[in-house]
This record gives C-alpha cells, sequence and structure tokens, in this order.
C-alpha cells in the first residue's frame, strides 16, 4: 500500500470562522467541513493521519498579559512588538523576572527574520472549547480510526509560555532546556518514511507555512516532492495573506505540490 499521510495543522475551534473563537481564521470551518469529506472520501487511501494542535496556557509571551508599557497598559491584540521598542522601551515584561529573557527573545526573533512578535488575542488554552478540533473533521477522524483500527497522531505545541511555537517541528526560539520546543525528531522520521505527505490546515500564513518549511529543511531537497498543499483546505490570517502567498511560491519552486482537495 502507498503510505499516504495527512498532516493537518491546528484544526481547532479557535481558529475557526465560528462563534466563539478567539482567533478566527476567513474561510476556515468551510476548510475543515471540506477536509472532513476528503477524509471520508479517501479513508482507504491515507496509510496515517497526523494532527497538530496549538496548545496555550493564558500566561504567554504573545499574548496581551505578558507585557506592560511605561504607563502599565497591556498591549493591543495584534501589536507587533519588535527589537527597537525593546531598546526604546516601550514595553517591558510584566513580571520584572521576564524582562532580561523576553528581550532576548525578541532579539533572536529579529536574528531570525521569520516572524516579528506579534500579540495575539489568548487562542486553544488548553482544556478551553477552543481547543478542540472542529466538529465535522473531529467526526471524520473518529470514522477513520474506529474503521481502521488506526490512531491518530495528535502532536502538541506551544505550552513553553517563554516562545512561540508556530511550527510542529521546533518552537520560534527552541529552549534547550524543554525537549518539547526542540526539533522532534519522532515526528520527522515518521513522515519521512511516508510517500506521500497531504498537508491541510490553519493559518496558511502562519502555522501550515512554519512546519512545512521546518519539515522541508529537516528532509532534505530530494523529499520536498513528497508534500501536496490541499489548497482548499487552508486559509491564511487576514492581513497576512502575502505571507502564505510568499510561503507557496517558495516551496513549490523546492518541488511542492498544490491541489484541491477535490481533484485528488
Amino acid at each position: 500500500m502507498k503510505k499516504t499521510h495527512l498532516l493537518i495543522i491546528d484544526p481547532q475551534n479557535d481558529f475557526c470562522d465560528i462563534a466563539g473563537a478567539a482567533l478566527p481564521v476567513a474561510g476556515a470551518n468551510a476548510d475543515m467541513q471540506r477536509l472532513a469529506a476528503f477524509v471520508d472520501a479517501h479513508a482507504a487511501r491515507l496509510y496515517d493521519i497526523h494532527v497538530t494542535l496549538d496548545s496555550h496556557n493564558p500566561v504567554d509571551i504573545a499574548h496581551a498579559s505578558w507585557w506592560v508599557d511605561s504607563l502599565g497598559n497591556a498591549p493591543l491584540p495584534f501589536t507587533v512588538i519588535s527589537q527597537a521598542d525593546m531598546v526604546a522601551g516601550k514595553w517591558r515584561a510584566r513580571h520584572p523576572d521576564a524582562q532580561a529573557r523576553s528581550a532576548a527573545y525578541v532579539r533572536q526573533l529579529s536574528q531570525a527574520g521569520r516572524y516579528a512578535l506579534v500579540i495575539w488575542p489568548e487562542h486553544c488554552l488548553i482544556g478551553s472549547w477552543g481547543h478542540n478540533i472542529q466538529v465535522d473533521l473531529m467526526g471524520a477522524l473518529n470514522r477513520w480510526a474506529r474503521n481502521r483500527m488506526e490512531i491518530v497522531d495528535y502532536v502538541t505545541k506551544g505550552s513553553n509560555p517563554f516562545t512561540e511555537h508556530y511550527s510542529a517541528v521546533q518552537a520560534e526560539v527552541p529552549d534547550a532546556a524543554d525537549p518539547s520546543t526542540l526539533v522532534n525528531t519522532r515526528f520527522i522520521d515518521t513522515l519521512a518514511r511516508a510517500d506521500q505527505i497531504l498537508i491541510a490546515g490553519e493559518a496558511l500564513s502562519h502555522c501550515v507555512a512554519s512546519t512545512v518549511r521546518d519539515i522541508a529543511a529537516n528532509f532534505g531537497d530530494d523529499n520536498v516532492r513528497k508534500l501536496v498543499l490541499l489548497e482548499d483546505c487552508s486559509s491564511p490570517v487576514t492581513g497576512f495573506e502575502s505571507l502564505g502567498a510568499d510561503f507557496i511560491t517558495e516551496m513549490t519552486a523546492r518541488g511542492m505540490r498544490v491541489m484541491k482537495s477535490t481533484d485528488y
């Protein structure tokens, strides 16, 4: 049997454009409904399914409660905190003991050049409704597991409060003292054994892009051809559409294919 793996990135309620979602991505709920239909239609062809789960605590370096300005005010959602802001004293960690590490983190992000620190609404809090998988997809995943007598591989990320964790492969700034932030070699090795990896999930501009880039970086160029993005099962965060487009341009140039789930 051809080893086709389905990798679903952060298909959680808080990212779906439905009532109660903390960080809705336009089109995400329909993405997940199409993906659920895809899983049901192609269940027999899916050798393995991996689902990543954004898993945060309320106290997190990318949440407003972490930071204050000179007047003690917390930043608004979607505020960008730059290295220049930190040098100028515009923002500081609310807990004094976290100031030095927070400043170093922003500096390391700047040096990496991938993402600036964005303050997100609290989302995908562990144990909350928003952390749960979108209902249609959850049903399809459970049907696949029961019918195939297989286990869905759930991969959590984001619980270390000192670093963002867009990618399911590693944190934006890995912490040597926390193995959960380092390269997930078990995950990479499992994917490397696949003949084909279908990719879907939210959001295209951030967690999908970061995860796929990190997979490709650990795979080597010869294996990038295994990657297939289901473009109608993933959407970018509003205002960050260019990041999603840049990701597709970059990765297709390296060998990733793009198709609609209905054309598979």
